[in-house]
């Protein structure tokens, strides 16, 4: 057969299409409905109660999680019963702040879409004004876009688990002292002081697992409303870090790794395989840890295998 210049061309025009067919086959719309809630929430393994503002109930709110190219198809829901506006501000989104972000008054609803264009690890939250009040009080929660493909850099991990570190303000009311970073008593790890820590607190009930040697990746978000994190593995190498989780920013064999405020990043931990052992995850913010930012994951054979797996990455 005679290859000519427009049979080429024309071969090139077709797999162009059947690959921009495939693209636009791959990605999906992912509807995500949340509901803003004024209700009391338990801060501590003792069951204190604390008047929160949440997304659906909880500190932190649902994990959203989509694929690279997927587009969001999202609504607010704030019920006639709250005494507050609302909003949604997802860092994931590249939308206008006046339109999609505008505020939900009590009895309302607020609908928009948006494509998830870059792969990473990205705060969501509430911006109504006064917004440290809102980010402070619990309106937070981690939205992860997946890359379209696992690569060698940036390797399907064995085990994944999302923190949230927050600033927990007893005095719900005073937003004047969040903004100069005063009253602050204690550091919430996904909603909780010590959380995951029983050393610390004899009442605490949960760790995180893994068997010896696996690939666990830590999805990170610092949602405090003044203070950088130093997230450090107390026995342990960040095997590697990705600054805001994109598998474009690696960095390898990190003893600490700092994340801004409202920054997030993701963090594997190899550990060692030939026997059990503890790491503790801290920030080694002095003052943050020792008012509840420690989580002990545990390494051993027993260790629960559904854990840091399908919908339980928020442990």
């Amino acid at each position: 057969m005679k290859i000519t210049k427009s049979s080429l061309l024309m071969a090139a025009t077709i797999a162009l299409t059947a690959f921009m067919g495939g693209q636009q086959a791959s990605a999906k719309t992912v509807r995500v409905t949340m509901t803003a809630m004024e209700n009391d929430v338990v801060i501590d393994n003792k069951g204190t109660k604390y008047p929160a503002w949440t997304f659906d109930g909880a500190i932190p709110g649902k994990v959203v999680r989509v694929t690279e190219g997927d587009v969001v198809d999202f609504t607010l829901v704030n019920p006639k019963k709250n005494k507050n506006s609302h909003s949604m501000d997802f860092h994931a989104a590249e939308v206008d702040v006046l339109k999609e972000f505008a505020e939900v008054k009590p009895g309302g609803s607020k609908h928009f879409k948006f494509t998830a264009r870059r792969a990473g690890i990205y705060m969501y939250h509430c911006g109504a004004g006064p917004m440290v009040q809102h980010i402070a009080r619990g309106m937070f929660g981690t939205i992860i876009v997946d890359p379209k493909k696992y690569t060698e850099d940036f390797p399907k991990p064995d085990r994944e688990y999302v923190i949230v570190q927050s600033q927990f303000f007893p005095n719900a009311e005073n937003y004047q002292a969040m903004l100069q970073n005063a009253g602050w008593t204690n550091s919430l790890i996904n909603g909780k002081i010590f959380h995951y820590d029983p050393v610390h607190d004899p009442n605490a009930t949960k760790v995180l697992m893994a068997l010896p040697g696996e690939r666990v990746r830590i999805f990170f978000v610092n949602a405090n409303i003044n203070m950088p994190v130093a997230l450090h593995p107390i026995a342990g190498i960040w095997d590697r870090v990705y600054p805001n989780g994109s598998p474009k920013n690696v960095l390898y064999d990190m003893q600490t790794y700092g994340v801004p405020v409202a920054g997030a990043s993701a963090f594997d931990i190899v550990s060692p395989a030939d026997k059990a052992t503890n790491i503790a995850i801290v920030d080694h913010t002095m003052s943050a840890a020792l008012r509840g930012a420690i989580t002990v994951m545990m390494n051993r054979p027993d260790a629960d295998p559904t854990l840091g797996k399908g919908d339980k990455i928020l442990p």
